[in-house]
């Protein structure tokens, strides 16, 4: 068993496949930045990121999919599903070794489970654009803060760019410990301590715009009156607002001054 250590960024699995195909290694499992320690007698391959090799695969799996079936293949990268560079391999070798377009060719399971795992970050990132909750600090950026199952800030920041191009903002991932930061011209990656109780009343008090609690308690108000009680579904709405998110959506947090009275 030949453990493939690299970076852990799409550049980097697709440079460890150019490698894999160059030196002939097999039986290959992905481990990101170090080896393993549960895989005590594999060999071990170290890559270091080469835009050229990159780039060679890339062209070659372009030539092979359709537009959407290699855009694909990056949305799967970011699903975090378990194994998914395994996956990916398995279904890039399918795709090389083939003649003709083979993405709906279900009947290879390398092929079905990129599908779900793609499936599963667009839905992902189609509801972090419908449940991210800015918040306005006191120097006027309006930041959030999410922990999304995949890795979809690469897949909303122009969403959030078109939708919100006249503010500075921040969409942090606490999860994956970055975000993406917009300056009113330009978006850029940064890494941060982020405070884990950025959520509380004491820590809004501290850091957010003097109206910003306001607006929140406006907003809570606005949700409670558009709900009918009688209609109240709340098995259909746990389907399309998982638990999992509440604690970062406003509707959902509790004003605790208010309840404090």
């Amino acid at each position: 068993m030949t453990q493939i250590i690299y970076d852990g960024t799409y550049e980097g699995w697709l440079t460890a496949v150019f490698e894999i195909y160059e030196y002939k290694l097999e039986d290959i499992v992905f481990a990101k930045n170090e080896a393993s320690a549960a895989l005590l007698f594999s060999t071990s391959h170290h890559v270091i990121t080469d835009e050229s090799k990159a780039n060679r695969v890339l062209s070659g799996l372009k030539k092979r999919l359709s537009a959407e079936g290699f855009a694909d293949l990056y949305k799967a990268f970011l699903s975090d599903v378990n194994e998914i560079e395994e996956i990916m391999l398995r279904f890039a070798k399918h795709v090389l070794s083939s003649s003709k377009n083979v993405e709906e060719d279900f009947s290879n399971n390398a092929v079905w489970d990129l599908r779900k795992a793609t499936r599963l970050t667009r839905k992902e990132a189609h509801r972090m654009e419908a449940f991210v909750r800015f918040k306005l600090t006191k120097d006027e950026l309006y930041y959030a803060i999410i922990e999304p199952d995949c890795d979809v800030l690469p897949l909303i920041e122009n969403h959030f760019k078109k939708r919100y191009a006249d503010q500075r903002w921040l969409i942090y991932d606490t999860k994956r410990k970055y975000g993406i930061y917009y300056d009113l011209e330009n978006t850029s990656t940064i890494q941060l301590q982020f405070n884990p109780g950025a959520s509380s009343s004491k820590f809004l008090t501290e850091i957010c715009d003097e109206q910003e609690e306001f607006f929140q308690e406006l907003w809570r108000h606005y949700f409670i009156h558009v709900n009918i009680e009688s209609r109240k579904n709340m098995k259909v709405h746990l389907q399309h607002m998982p638990k999992r998110y509440w604690k970062y959506l406003t509707e959902k947090i509790p004003n605790i001054k208010k309840e404090a009275r």
